[in-house]
Formats: structure tokens, C-alpha cells, sequence
């Protein structure tokens, strides 16, 4: 796991690779949301979960993510390879 948390302006930025628990997901938009391990909760939009090879998540699922900024923009599960 590679993550770089900064705090920009008042704000936590997270850059780089994590490991993260599923607290959402909606089937029909493709996008949900994650615990990360201190507790901060991030959302994820349909572009990525569709950059990913899955075709669902359930609640509790513990996925790996991308994020560039403070956007995920790739989740995979945590036994999958990320790019």
C-alpha cells in the first residue's frame, strides 16, 4: 500500500494506492462509497468502477483503489492486480 495523505487548504487530499472496505454500492449507477482504515469515507463514480474487471460489490468487500487527488479512479478487489 502507497498512499500519501496531504492536507491542502484545510482538506485531506490521498494520492497513490490503498486498500479500502465497501460501505456502498448502487448496481444501477455503478458507484458507491469506502471506508479507508482511519475511518475517512470516500465516494467513487461509474468511470472507476468501470476501469476495474468487476461487475459488482457488497458491503464489506475489501477493495484496492487508485486515487490521483482526492478521486478513486479505479477499484478493484483486493486480490485482483491494480494497473
Amino acid at each position: 500500500m502507497i498512499l500519501t495523505r496531504l492536507l491542502l487548504g484545510g482538506q485531506t487530499i490521498y494520492a497513490g494506492f490503498v486498500q479500502a472496505t465497501v460501505r456502498s454500492f448502487d448496481p444501477v449507477t455503478r458507484s458507491g462509497s469506502v471506508f479507508l482504515d482511519d475511518g475517512s469515507v470516500l465516494e467513487f463514480g461509474t468511470r472507476a468502477f468501470d476501469a476495474g474487471p468487476l461487475r459488482l460489490l457488497r458491503t464489506g468487500q475489501r477493495v484496492n483503489l487508485v486515487l490521483t487527488g482526492d478521486d478513486i479512479t479505479f477499484v478493484t478487489l483486493s486480490t485482483f492486480p491494480l494497473p
